[in-house]
């Protein structure tokens, strides 16, 4: 597979200090945040972590696509909401891997639309496509 070209809008930038127990930060003070391991990885638990941080980028942009996929579809999700679970454990290799598991409840169509659009919308979310065949990822409507 070949890496597609784009024509870049945004870049947003973020700096962090001391790794998963210390802090980061972007570059323009918007986001300034303590990390900390979980409990459940040894930590104090006691900031947020990179998978609550990807885990909310990662929902936000897949609702945002879903609102994409929706205009095309002329489809009504209002009152629609996404949720992300962002898992972390160790892999076959040693190393460490991640797996995400995307739920999105979309009120206002039946369950096969609801399930149609989830699964378009997974095509277009810039985080489905730069994790696609990289880690496994889960996609559902509620």
């Amino acid at each position: 597979m070949s890496i597609q070209k784009i024509d870049v809008k945004y870049t947003a930038v973020a700096t962090a200090e001391n790794g998963r127990d210390g802090r980061v930060a972007s570059d323009d003070g918007k986001l300034d945040v303590v990390v900390n391991p979980p409990k459940e990885m040894g930590g104090s638990g006691a900031g947020t972590n990179p998978e609550q941080l990807f885990a909310a980028g990662y929902s936000a942009c897949f609702q945002g696509a879903l609102g994409v996929v929706a205009r095309k579809e002329n489809a009504d999700i209002s009152g629609s909401t996404v949720t992300a679970k962002v898992g972390i454990g160790q892999n076959e290799s040693g190393g460490f891997g991640l797996e995400v598991a995307i739920t999105a409840s979309i009120p206002n169509v039946d369950a096969a639309t609801a399930q149609s659009l989830v699964e378009k919308a997974h095509q277009v979310c810039p985080y489905s496509n730069a994790t696609r065949g990289n880690i496994k990822v889960e996609v559902s409507a509620a």
